[in-house]
């Protein structure tokens, strides 16, 4: 087959949150376009719902539709994974030798989980007491672990940055901790939070209440330590803890419960791309969100070096921004739009309660409602409700079908831009 080249006017690489919004986004600007998306999976995720699964709130099949379901109609799915790129000549190859070409390419496949990057992770998944709220086949073994454990020691874990949603490794010990205080089971249930950076969390406006919870809670906080290995059928957890004046030690800690978030790094298709930065990452200005070398190309998502959080707030303000953005490529819009770097992290504290984190680039907070309707920097109950309640509804009835109601970026004439 690798004389059988297609062509296509929009090629989008990716049908996650950010790949279909996005083709949401330009057919509902121009219902004209010739747009395919590539992905070779069948199942499109809510993922951000798999906390509320690890906790008993959400059933993991509410998370999970078909991806032919959400595939706009008005665009065309290629079910295939691509092998690689040639910005040159303005196309990708499959891996079926397939070649589809392309006047306008947006990129956004999101990262891998790299699971084998801990020693023997892979193998003990989803027994020994081992989990991971990051899969969904794994999401609901966090809850089991949860209910069955009466005493011991559970651990939960940080890798290095970037990865997806970097408040959900301490929103699934929160919610543990606090089922495990319902149940009079916490004083005998010791917490541990390895982390391997150096705070709890990278908005400073927000860790005063969740230190709350760290106190309420009596977690034992161990900053720079990354976890390296794990024997399962000893329940065994390996950490290298960075020491303050720069040396590193190597501890082993027994464990009743691991929850394990894995170290996140750009797909193999994109590190080894044209596209990549030399971190691996693909190389877009952070407000257009169009690769820095190859004009026709934009990406979004948690593929991209921006500096935001990754997480699906972030995906649903920059896909509006691609899609004009594009449009603009194509001599269809005017002026460019820009992507501020909004991201948004529900920290669930406790079941019912929620502090709602908002931010742009730079750490900036940047609330989408007024402090005295709701405070994100104090847990609430509202911000519980939007997350349990309005924020999936807003996912799979708004965001995916280019309806972008508090997420449509205001064009500009200034292309300027200070990350």
């Amino acid at each position: 087959m690798p004389g059988n080249k297609t062509h296509h006017q929009i090629l989008i690489i990716g049908a996650g949150a950010a790949g279909i919004a996005t083709a949401s986004s330009l057919l509902a600007r121009d219902a004209s376009l010739d747009i395919a998306l590539i992905d070779p999976a069948d199942t499109h995720y809510y993922q951000p719902g798999w906390t509320m699964v690890g906790a008993g709130v959400f059933k993991p099949e509410s998370t999970a539709r078909s991806m032919a379901t959400v595939i706009p109609a008005k665009a065309r799915w290629i079910k295939a994974a691509v092998e690689r790129f040639d910005p040159t000549d303005h196309c990708v190859t499959l891996d079926d030798g397939r070649v589809v070409g392309y006047e306008q390419l947006v990129v956004c496949p999101g990262l891998k989980l790299d699971w084998d990057a801990i020693d023997g992770l892979r193998e003990t998944l989803g027994r020994n007491g081992v989990t991971s709220n990051y899969r969904y086949d794994l999401a609901p073994y966090t809850w089991q672990l949860a209910q069955q454990l009466k005493q011991g020691r559970a651990l939960f874990t940080q890798p290095p940055m970037p990865i997806k949603c970097a408040g959900a490794p301490q929103k699934a010990m929160y919610l543990s901790c606090d089922h495990w205080a319902r149940s009079a089971r916490l004083p005998h249930i010791n917490t541990e939070f390895h982390n391997a950076g150096g705070v709890l969390f990278g908005v400073a406006e927000y860790v005063p209440a969740l230190m709350e919870y760290v106190q309420k809670y009596s977690i034992d906080l161990k900053f720079g330590s990354r976890l390296v290995a794990v024997d399962g059928p000893r329940q065994r957890a390996t950490f290298v803890r960075t020491l303050a004046d720069g040396a590193s030690e190597t501890t082993e800690q027994a464990f009743d419960m691991l929850h394990v978030v894995p170290p996140q790094i750009a797909p193999d298709f994109i590190r080894q791309s044209p596209l990549a930065d030399a971190a691996g990452w693909v190389d877009v200005d952070p407000a257009t969100l169009r690769h820095r070398q190859f004009a026709n190309v934009h990406g979004l998502g948690d593929v991209t070096n921006t500096s935001n959080a990754k997480t699906a707030a972030a995906a649903r303000k920059q896909a509006p921004v691609v899609a004009n953005n594009v449009l603009v490529a194509l001599n269809r819009r005017a002026h460019l739009a820009h992507y501020h770097g909004y991201g948004s992290c529900p920290l669930t504290v406790e079941r019912g309660k929620i502090v709602l984190a908002e931010f742009t680039y730079g750490g900036k907070v940047a609330p989408s409602f007024p402090t005295w309707l709701l405070d994100g920097r104090r847990p609430t109950r509202l911000a519980w409700w939007l997350k349990a309640a309005a924020l999936p509804q807003i996912y799979w009835h708004a965001m995916l079908k280019g309806r972008e109601w508090m997420a449509r970026p205001a064009p500009t004439v200034d292309t300027t831009h200070n990350a």
